[in-house]
């Protein structure tokens, strides 16, 4: 079944959702795009908090592991694409992952989320010093981890309007929502089917839009300005800082992992460190501006050699 027929039949936003969430798994390449989505609908749909507890030490920016990556080694398939990867994301802190396509970075998000495909051959995941390693993906959503995915399904049936309230009314603020609405320009989407004949701006800001609505704690961005207009592509930056509480200092609570070719988001979004994975492997981190402008100007295997 195609995923724009996914939830056909039903006759309101829940049955549309839950009826989705019976049927098979579409063929891949969706499970990579279309999993994550249902799985953080279904927490909203089911009254969930999709932010869990607090951080448990209380912890604020620079103090505590949100994220930790301990040898990971994936397959998809019969296919290895990770291997021994190492990387930890401090609370309140964003970090950038380069690389060349096809190098495993999709990859390594999607095994954070807990995505179904991803088998882990070893290696541990740990979320605010909690080992998720094989917790499934609904579990995953409800401590706080939520990912914008660089080509999200359509989802017929259902209007963005009704993914946005079932989460909202959750996370009980509807007023900095409406606010967020308003910023995004996204009101004349609220009443269209999710993603349906929406422009790559439009896909990006309803992206955006959901994350606020679900307000996770480590946030997943795949490619944020891919298919962005240059104009989009400010509002974009603007409203991603915004969800990663950058205007805080010493109170920010919310982690980031952004994966980025161009480094657009970058110019909008400040990372305090950058990785580069190539072959499924981080090779060199580093200053996330620095080693941006290494790749551009002497390509990844220089800069491979250079900030190690």
């Amino acid at each position: 079944m195609a995923p724009e027929e996914q939830g056909r039949g039903a006759t309101n936003p829940t049955e549309v959702l839950e009826s989705a969430l019976l049927a098979p798994w579409p063929a891949a390449p969706w499970p990579t795009t279309w999993d994550g989505r249902l799985y953080a609908f279904r927490t909203c749909i089911h009254g969930i908090h999709p932010t869990g507890s607090p951080t448990r030490d209380g912890a604020v920016q620079g103090e505590g592991k949100m994220l930790e990556i301990r040898d990971l080694s994936v397959a998809i398939g019969d296919r290895q694409i990770l291997h021994d990867v190492n990387l930890w994301v401090p609370v309140g802190e964003t970090h950038a992952l380069f690389g060349p396509n096809g190098g495993g970075k999709t990859t390594l998000l999607m095994a954070i989320m807990g995505s179904p495909r991803c088998r882990i051959i070893k290696g541990e995941i740990r979320f605010d010093g909690q080992d998720v390693t094989d917790l499934p993906m609904d579990e995953r959503a409800r401590l706080g981890i939520g990912m914008s995915f660089q080509r999200p399904p359509t989802v017929r049936g259902v209007k963005t309007r009704d993914i946005i309230e079932a989460a909202a009314e959750k996370h009980g603020d509807g007023e900095s929502l409406a606010h967020i609405v308003n910023s995004l320009n996204v009101a004349d989407l609220l009443d269209r089917e999710v993603n349906h004949g929406f422009s790559g701006g439009e896909i990006k800001r309803s992206e955006l839009l959901q994350l606020f609505a679900q307000a996770p704690r480590l946030v997943l961005l795949d490619e944020p300005e891919s298919g962005v207009d240059l104009v989009n592509m400010a509002l974009v930056g603007k409203i991603t800082n915004a969800l990663l509480e950058k205007e805080l200092r010493r109170t920010r609570s919310r982690s980031g992992l952004i994966i980025t070719h161009t480094g657009y988001i970058l110019d909008y979004v400040h990372a305090s460190k950058g990785y580069v994975m190539i072959d499924g492997t981080v090779r060199s981190e580093g200053n996330p501006l620095d080693v941006l402008d290494c790749i551009k100007y002497r390509g990844y295997e220089e800069c491979i050699a250079c900030q190690r």
